[in-house]
């Protein structure tokens, strides 16, 4: 007997499941490069160089906020639309080309450039977002209940990698110019120096690009589906804002998807806060460019492995039981937060939250799915990411808050304490059995069809 291939025992054995976790590596540079390492700690120092650091973090802050409102307005709609039009791919490609746009005008901002870096930053990120609504919704279709955790994990654990790489060349470009190249050496104008910088944010809209296409060839379309109700001949909108309201009331009907996405929506803002406002922390009590962007990398190295290794804990204990574990090390991670004041803390923060990051957020999403109907994904994605990014405006606005307040984001890593906590309880009640049983029998009640719906 043929023993398993490699990207079997991986999880990824079929071209489409590759293909799938492949969007993963391409959009991941955005979170490595743009969301945490490089933009930040650029938009702290160049781009608000004409405010105090504390006062650059706040408005980085408050932009994070008003991206992720901006999406978790849209993601249900469309997520509806997509579902009765059968148009997840075109609308994955939509938000991808608009999110690589922003990303590539990042090369235009200069020092002082506060709202154009603002500007382009919300847009960037309400691309990615939005392209991962469509991306996670394809993921029932594409594995069995039984492959789901570790199809999951392993999309992360790619993720992990192609932003590690990316972010390990622009490291490189931006500390050694001289080696490619660029310019360096104290005569260089202000200008000529930003430049390693500014090519790295064009190479992240090239590498996202690229390296969407494998999804975008060989993931196959979800076939829509009609509901009991429903007729091609309604107008898309019209379907869209009765499915949405339908969902949002079947949601209570879903109780064990329901809580899932409580429990996720608690936990996961104070996940989402470590993330997002890290690198712009550690610039604030001044460690260096050089161990922040270092500390990223240590990140996405740990990281590979670990995701991977999740998606075999999940099939040993469970994946709540791995989500518990994932939830403790981030109170451990956001205690050692608080007392951090160099960047050998840093380094050692980064490297329990590459233990825990992927696995955590990969399980939580592969749980979520594996209980809802497959043939309503978008939709229920669509909430999910509306969940998820309500979860990211919590944390951010406490940290935003308490440096209006203190001066000082210091304080704020107790209260992201309290998110996995409670967080923790409510997952507590999830029945993952019984969400799987609700989630099967609605999808047998579904009806094909064949040809999507007409614009009409």
């Amino acid at each position: 007997m043929q023993s398993p291939s490699l990207w079997a025992r991986l999880g990824l054995g079929r071209p489409e499941l590759r293909a799938w976790a492949t969007y993963d590596w391409a959009a991941s540079a955005v979170q490595t490069t743009i969301m945490v390492a490089v933009f930040p700690i650029y938009f702290v120092r160049v781009a608000g160089a004409n405010l105090p650091p504390s006062g650059a973090t706040q408005r980085l802050a408050t932009i994070n906020t008003l991206a992720l409102v901006i999406i978790a307005i849209l993601s249900p709609i469309l997520g509806a639309v997509s579902d009765y039009r059968g148009i997840k791919k075109r609308l994955l490609a939509a938000f991808m080309i608009l999110g690589a746009a922003a990303v590539a005008g990042m090369f235009l901002i200069q020092r002082g450039d506060l709202d154009m870096a603002s500007i382009l930053f919300t847009v960037a990120l309400v691309g990615a977002a939005g392209s991962f609504v469509f991306y996670e919704a394809l993921l029932p279709h594409i594995a069995a209940p039984d492959e789901i955790d570790r199809v999951s994990t392993a999309g992360y654990a790619m993720g992990y990698l192609g932003g590690g790489l990316l972010l390990a060349l622009n490291l490189a470009w931006i500390q050694k110019p001289a080696w490619f190249g660029l310019p360096s050496g104290p005569e260089t104008s202000e200008s000529l120096g930003t430049l390693p910088v500014r090519l790295a944010f064009v190479s992240v809209a090239v590498w996202w690009v690229v390296f969407s296409i494998p999804l975008l060839r060989r993931v196959p379309e979800p076939p829509p589906r009609l509901q009991a109700d429903e007729h091609p001949g309604k107008g898309v909108f019209q379907v869209a804002f009765l499915r949405l309201a339908a969902t949002f009331r079947e949601l209570t009907g879903y109780r064990q998807a329901f809580l899932m996405l409580v429990a996720f929506l608690i936990h996961n803002d104070g996940i989402q806060t470590i993330i997002r406002m890290a690198t712009a922390y550690g610039t604030e009590i001044g460690i260096g460019q050089n161990a922040l962007i270092g500390a990223i990398l240590l990140v996405q190295f740990v990281g590979i492995p670990c995701s991977f290794l999740f998606g075999l804990l999940a099939g040993q204990i469970g994946a709540k039981r791995a989500i518990f574990l994932g939830l403790i090390a981030y109170t451990a991670i956001s205690i050692l937060g608080y007392f951090m004041t160099n960047a050998t803390h840093f380094y050692l923060l980064a490297g329990l939250v590459g233990l825990v990051q992927g696995g955590t957020q990969a399980l939580s999403r592969s749980l979520f799915a594996s209980m809802i109907p497959a043939h309503k994904s978008g939709e229920f994605f669509g909430f999910f990411s509306v969940f998820e990014k309500f979860a990211g405006i919590f944390g951010p606005l406490i940290f935003a808050g308490t440096i209006a307040l203190t001066g000082s984001s210091r304080n704020s890593f107790f209260a992201i304490i309290g998110f996995f906590a409670v967080g923790a309880a409510v997952l507590a009640f999830v029945d993952i059995s019984e969400g799987r049983r609700a989630a099967m029998e609605a999808d047998a009640r579904a009806v094909p069809l064949a040809r999507p719906p007409t614009a009409s």
